[in-house]
């Protein structure tokens, strides 16, 4: 065999292993510097995140039904031209500042398909600081799902299981037109509105979520007080330096509750708090070795469940 013919064969195979493993849109979603672009009909489609957020404000508003990949298909972009004659945009299928802005508008007026009617029964927020979207649950289903902003690498969101403990209209400046606060032990979080729109989808604020004005909106109408709210996302492990007990928050509680769930205990939700719930699971792991059945974390459970720095 010569070595020309080598050569291509290695070429196949490599192009093969690429195209197996290689997806454009991973390849752009981590980028948080990519400057605004005009999003148009090519081949191969243009790819990456803003794609994908267009995408998913489309579906929101009922123009498009596709899959979310994060490419700039023919069906998409259908989508976009039915979006700018309803808005009285130039009708070009190409999304531009102008396109951007009406998407993001409070003006919008409601999908198509809208569903006037709110979520019924228990309603739940799930909040993917991957994917950035909230997503909202009415009785275990998907109801409705919003992009999102999350915090910076250095301020991120804070990762658990909170409930909302206020609400709040005008919260302040910068903080769009409503607020829902969280119950985070360490500070001041929430989902609240922005006057930065062009910042969802993106990795940058204090820790808060941020919603589209018209996004948080609708959400303030449906959810009540107390409704559940899980983070998902990355939270790097704390060492526990000192014994813990009831009546405590903060990181290194949430790491004795996310600690007891790996060694299948359950100790509610991972909210931060040594309530009753982690109390009666610490008293659940005490029994289970024979030791002091007093509800505390003291060293002995600290070192059966892998705790102390």
């Amino acid at each position: 065999m010569s070595f020309n013919i080598k050569a291509i064969l290695f070429l196949i195979l490599l192009l093969s292993f690429h195209g197996l493993f290689f997806n454009p849109i991973q390849a752009a979603l981590p980028c948080e510097c990519l400057e605004d672009r005009v999003l148009i009909l090519t081949d191969p489609p243009m790819a990456g995140y803003d794609v994908l957020l267009l995408q998913e404000r489309l579906a929101e508003l009922a123009y498009y039904e596709g899959p979310f990949n994060g490419l700039y298909t023919v069906d998409l972009a259908k989508a976009v031209a039915a979006f700018q004659a309803d808005q009285q945009l130039p009708v070009n299928g190409e999304v531009g500042p102008l396109t951007w802005a009406a998407l993001g508008a409070e003006t919008i007026p409601a999908a198509r398909d809208e569903k006037k009617k709110g979520p019924q029964g228990e309603i739940t927020i799930e909040i993917d600081t991957y994917s950035r979207v909230l997503t909202l649950y009415a009785d275990g289903k998907v109801f409705k799902r919003y992009p999102v902003a999350i915090g910076k690498p250095s301020t991120k969101s804070p990762v658990g299981e909170w409930a909302i403990i206020s609400k709040s209209k005008d919260w302040g400046d910068g903080f769009g037109t409503r607020w829902l606060g969280l119950n985070v032990p360490w500070g001041i979080y929430g989902i609240h509105g922005t006057n930065k729109p062009w910042s969802i989808g993106r990795a940058e604020s204090q820790g808060c979520i941020r919603m589209y004005n018209r996004d948080v909106e609708e959400l303030y109408e449906w959810v009540p007080l107390k409704t559940r709210v899980k983070i998902i996302g990355q939270r790097l492990p704390v060492k526990v330096n000192r014994p813990l007990e009831p009546g405590q928050m903060g990181l290194s509680v949430m790491q004795l509750q996310d600690n007891l769930l790996k060694i299948g205990i359950e100790s509610g939700y991972r909210d931060a708090r040594y309530g009753e719930t982690t109390e009666a699971a610490v008293r659940e792991l005490e029994a289970q070795f024979q030791l002091k059945l007093d509800g505390r974390a003291d060293w002995n459970v600290l070192y059966l469940l892998d705790l102390p720095g």
